[in-house]
């Protein structure tokens, strides 16, 4: 092995892992300065110009990825070493994130089945990584426990998109090679009998690590591929609530739909399978709920090639328990005569379908050369169609048809969401099948998506809005943003981003926002009593009166909650409306008092004193007393001038003018003094 790879730029570390079609070691990229992870192929395997085209082709495909839940890919090449023979050898490579953490099949070894959470929190990194990848035409084809990566701060990380594809197409699916033995154990029932795959053997596979991380084993273990291949086909797995006691049984249910026997009865994507988690574990009933595993039996399945087909229930078999859990009586005999008789007959079955499948093989070998001898005399010569992905271009495709012996034929997809020009999936034949040299092969490419109308959701529960989008040809995020809202419900819609009524590509991601059940409190002080109990209507008010100096009557003065308060939608509030000004009655006065002394009166009801004192007694007030005012109301008050002392009309004597007039009119003398 190398020091380095690439003139020095990736400098090789420790081993840190091994498998049967590579080596990782982590390194050092001295270009950026940062750790890496580097797989090293098999030198044997690089020799294989099939292997290293479809090496290459995965490699440039899985790059292109960038989801938070997938192990990303920065570089690749080939490295040109000598042998030990003295031959040149080229070594293919790729850089990758390093993730420092454990495989979760290292995690389950060391400490048995995951909590409930932890393996529902697992699974959400694994399907969100799928469903990225599915939208992109990527299949994994090895999801397994050894792919998926849990950092040291709890990420959830999946490894080897791609390379799986380039191994199921350059070797057997059903060999003892201690890499494909490994994988049989999370093999789907159609890759198990060598069908073509689809997004919906990755959540088969994604259904078996969920298995296992509920029970700390495998659905299916046996001494070979064939067997373990023999029961993913065949046999229903032991429900995981029967492992682990008080685990709920919609596990179960979740688990066998996910690992269905037809994928027509799996959920369609990864997006639908992390639904199902998802309402589950936040108290929903989810879709799985109602999916019964005895319909999804053998005899709507097809055997592996040569195996008898199954003719009875899944062996599984539920008998009467004791107190303690265990047969009871004649029971427990008839049980134990049963589980003998039952593992021998598994035992032969398992000889005869190895047997019967190497047999097969042999038959259908010699079939298809007597087969290919006479189509050459009698028919037209045959040829395998070519399978087209997503990552060609037009010119691409045609190329690889034309080059295959076929005539190429370009359709337009009017109603695909994908760009235009894109291949959208479509093939006729599909790729892989047999179809007669010079025949035409159809490939479907997308003229654009169209656009369509956003539809109004809210205040649709959450299935009845991904509903409503799904069918208008939008795809909903999984994830959905909670907030506030006055009036609409919990966990019921509140909007869309992009907004409803708003023309978008179909295949577009919609946003949903859910209401959480709380809304801000408005602030009503100082609306009148209507208008407040107008703007609170969704609230259950309590209204209130008080008298205020600086709030107008019949405005609110205040309210409790606080304004701008979150509170739970529906909450009762108190507000209180102002009686205006507090109403006082103007004391009574009287001829005795003088100015000072009513006026400390009027001060003391609340009012304020006016007027001027002029020095006598009190006279009167304005407002009268008795009269009802508002506290701090002026009153004047009105007193008698002072009495006059002394002599003010004459000469500053004391003493009267000498002459006068009496009450006739009449001129009188002075008046004599006396002496």
């Amino acid at each position: 092995m190398p020091a380095s790879l690439a003139n020095g730029r990736y400098r090789l570390g420790q081993l840190i892992g091994r498998g049967g079609m590579a080596e990782v070691h982590v390194a050092t990229d001295t270009r950026l300065g940062r750790t890496v992870a580097v797989k090293i192929m098999r030198p044997d395997l690089a020799n294989d110009r099939t292997f290293l085209e479809r090496f290459r082709r995965e490699a440039h495909s899985v790059a292109q990825m960038n989801q938070a839940n997938i192990v990303g890919i920065y570089d690749s090449g080939e490295e040109v070493v000598e042998g030990a023979d003295g031959q040149v050898e080229r070594l293919p490579y790729l850089v990758m994130e390093y993730v420092k953490g454990q495989t979760l099949r290292d995690i389950i070894k060391a400490n048995g089945p995951l909590t409930q959470r932890d393996a529902a929190q697992v699974m959400e990194g694994v399907l969100r990584a799928l469903e990225y990848s599915h939208r992109r035409g990527i299949i994994h084809r090895d999801i397994k426990p050894g792919n998926i990566m849990i950092s040291e701060s709890g990420e959830v990380k999946v490894m080897d998109f791609g390379i799986a594809r380039v191994m199921d197409d350059s070797a057997a699916t059903m060999t003892q090679s201690q890499g494909v033995v490994g994988t049989a154990q999370y093999l789907s029932p159609e890759q198990a009998r060598g069908e073509s795959v689809d997004m919906r053997s990755d959540l088969y596979s994604a259904g078996c690590v969920l298995y296992e991380m509920l029970t700390g084993r495998p659905p299916f273990t046996g001494d070979s591929a064939v067997a373990i291949a023999y029961q993913h086909v065949s046999e229903v797995a032991t429900p995981p609530s029967v492992i682990v006691p008080g685990l709920p049984k919609m596990w179960d249910s979740i688990c066998a739909k996910a690992m269905a026997k037809d994928r027509q009865n799996r959920y369609a994507t990864a997006a639908e399978f992390l639904r199902d988690i998802l309402t589950f574990m936040n108290g929903g009933k989810p879709m799985a709920a109602g999916f019964d595993p005895l319909t999804d039996l053998p005899g709507k399945t097809q055997p592996l090639p040569g195996t008898p087909a199954s003719s009875g229930p899944p062996t599984q078999s539920f008998e009467p328990m004791g107190p303690a859990g265990q047969p009871q009586g004649d029971d427990a005999m008839v049980l134990s005569r049963k589980k003998k008789r039952e593992e021998a007959r598994r035992k032969k079955k398992r000889i005869i379908i190895l047997s019967s499948v190497l047999g097969t093989l042999a038959v259908v070998a010699a079939a298809v050369g007597l087969w290919f001898a006479f189509a050459q005399g009698t028919t037209a010569q045959m040829a395998v169609v070519p399978t087209i992905t997503d990552s060609m271009t037009e010119a691409q495709a045609e190329q690889k048809i034309t080059a295959a012996g076929f005539q190429f034929v370009k359709e337009i997809d009017h109603d695909s969401t994908l760009e235009k020009g894109m291949f959208t999936g479509r093939q006729s034949p599909k790729g892989g099948e047999q179809a007669a040299k010079g025949s035409e092969v159809k490939v479907w490419f997308s003229n654009g998506p169209k656009n369509a109308t956003i539809p109004d959701v809210t205040g649709d529960s959450q299935d009845e809005a991904r509903a409503k989008l799904e069918d208008a040809g939008f795809k909903v995020m999984t994830s959905v943003s909670m907030e506030s809202s006055a009036t609409i419900p919990r966990d019921h819609v509140t909007r869309t981003n992009p907004a409803a009524g708003i023309s978008a590509p179909k295949g577009s991601e919609i946003q949903l926002y859910v209401s959480n059940g709380m809304t801000t409190l408005p602030d009503v002080v100082g609306k009148s009593q209507d208008e407040a109990q107008q703007t609170l209507g969704e609230f259950h008010v309590t209204v209130h009166t008080e008298a205020s100096d600086t709030v107008p009557a019949g405005q609110v003065t205040r309210m409790e909650p606080g304004a701008n308060s979150m509170v739970a939608q529906g909450s009762a509030v108190e507000i209180w409306v102002s009686t205006g000004k507090e109403q006082v009655t103007v004391p009574q006065c009287s001829t005795s008092d003088t100015f000072a002394t009513c006026k400390a009166r009027l001060e003391g009801a609340g009012l304020v004193a006016g007027g001027t004192d002029q020095g006598g007694a009190w006279q009167s007030m304005t407002p009268a007393a008795g009269t009802q005012v508002d506290k701090g109301s002026t009153v004047t008050i009105t007193t008698k001038p002072a009495e006059q002392t002394g002599d003010d009309t004459g000469d500053g004597t004391g003493e009267q003018p000498s002459g006068g007039t009496n009450q006739s009119g009449a001129t009188t003398g002075p008046t004599p003094r006396k002496n």
